[in-house]
């Protein structure tokens, strides 16, 4: 057997369902009985056994049973062998002699209302722990770390640290959409989060991006700030498997997926990491730069959208390179205005700041203050793109989710709500702190 052929065996080992179901098992997640035609019982009693293991303010509305909406075919040849994206995985299933307050449904679809398996987890602190790591990789969290590193820690690491997560998360989306692996099939899998279960598969953008920030992390403050470098060694790879083996835990991605994506992200670092810094000081300093950001990722953006029939990805992959080119734009206008310097090379190493109660007073407000102002932005832009979008391309507005699976709508919606989120993260915020005296 030629190696080529022992590596496509091995591929397709690690594709398999039955050993994500096998992971999902050793760590106390099983799921129930498939339910069985039965008489109608009591609906209320059925609504005190369904109880969700957590709530989710992205939570939508169901859709009609044997709904086609948003179904992306698995493209002919290609591994998996799962079902195709968008097909609801596992419905109500009978309680068993499980406690109630043992099995439910973490979150819904983003837009289609699919619903995640009831299943019985026995192991809760691994539950959480994952749960917690598949957050890492979300929109939550990225709109509060990012803003964290620039509105406290350093602005020159967090600008640079959004360069790299707009690269690799805009290569991982469109790569997905071009190869088009289904998702794991269910059953044997237990679909504990069908949140992206819509997108395709192959690579894992969440382990790329769980390997991409730690790493990155390390390399652009190691030198450029006093610690040891055991902690960023320790760090990366924490962080890194938390990531990835919850996405296996949650039944969203095979094994081939996630290591697909830890090594996608390692060549894209190797590749594009030398050019970060110019990339950061051409955003600041070159007289169009924001003509020249708009531009490009706006065409990125339409792009992405011509690759593939639609799925909540290619809103994602708007998401994302709007608040790539926002921050961009913004740290331009920033440098020029002089609100935020950053410190000179001379003084580098930098040292850590003695913790007073003044530095964490400040911190906690301007994270406070930031934040409440973004999100009434991103509410404002978000009530105001939809709709014009809608009149402009002649859509109608009554059904929201289908309207937003047009191109015209999605696109600018996305890019110009999350673009000027981005720059109100790095410019109109740091102008308010600078105006209250908190910068």
């Amino acid at each position: 057997m030629s190696l080529s052929q022992r590596l496509a065996q091995l591929a397709g080992r690690l594709q398999e369902p039955q050993k994500v179901a096998r992971f999902q098992r050793l760590c106390g997640v099983e799921a129930l009985p498939r339910r069985s035609a039965a008489p109608a019982t009591d609906p209320r009693e059925d609504e005190k056994a369904e109880v969700p293991l957590a709530g989710d303010a992205r939570r939508r509305e169901p859709q009609p049973p044997g709904s086609d909406r948003n179904q992306c075919p698995a493209k002919p040849g290609g591994g998996g062998g799962g079902a195709p994206n968008g097909v609801r995985n596992g419905l109500a299933t009978e309680l068993g002699p499980a406690s109630p307050r043992r099995v439910g449904a973490l979150r819904r679809n983003s837009l289609t209302g699919e619903e995640g398996e009831l299943a019985h987890v026995s192991n809760w602190p691994l539950y959480y722990l994952f749960c917690f790591g598949t957050e890492l990789g979300n929109e939550l969290f990225y709109i509060l770390f990012f803003p964290f590193w620039i509105w406290n820690l350093d602005p020159l690491v967090g600008r640079r640290l959004v360069v790299i997560w707009v690269l690799v998360m805009y290569l991982g989306q469109c790569t997905k959409d071009i190869i088009r692996w289904p998702r794991p099939a269910s059953p044997p899998v237990v679909k504990l989060e069908v949140f992206y279960n819509s997108e395709y598969s192959m690579p894992s953008t969440h382990a790329m991006s769980g390997t991409a920030i730690p790493i990155s992390m390390v390399l652009l403050t190691y030198g450029r700030w006093q610690y040891p470098l055991m902690y960023g060694l320790i760090l990366i790879p924490c962080w890194c498997s938390l990531v990835c083996l919850s996405r296996i835990y949650m039944g969203m991605h095979s094994i081939l997926d996630i290591i697909a994506g830890f090594l996608y992200t390692i060549l894209i670092l190797a590749i594009f990491y030398p050019f970060v810094d110019l990339i950061d000081n051409f955003n600041q300093t070159h007289k169009y730069a924001p003509l020249i950001i708009i531009g490009l990722h706006l065409a990125l953006g339409i792009f992405s959208f011509t690759l593939d029939t639609w799925s909540t990805s290619r809103g994602d992959t708007a998401e994302i390179l709007g608040s790539g080119a926002g921050i961009a734009c913004g740290s331009h206008v920033t440098y020029n205005m002089g609100l935020i310097l950053d410190p000179s090379l001379d003084i580098l190493p930098l040292a850590r700041p003695p913790i007073t109660a003044t530095l964490c007073g400040k911190a906690i407000l301007r994270i406070l203050i930031g934040m409440v102002f973004v999100l009434i932005v991103r509410d404002i832009m978000k009530k105001i793109t939809i709709p014009l979008a809608c009149k402009i391309f002649n859509i109608p507005c009554d059904d929201v989710r289908k309207a937003r699976q047009h191109m015209e709508v999605e696109l600018p919606y996305r890019y110009i709500t999350y673009g000027m989120v981005g720059f109100s993260i790095t410019f109109l915020v740091p102008y308010i702190f600078f105006f209250i005296g908190i910068s």
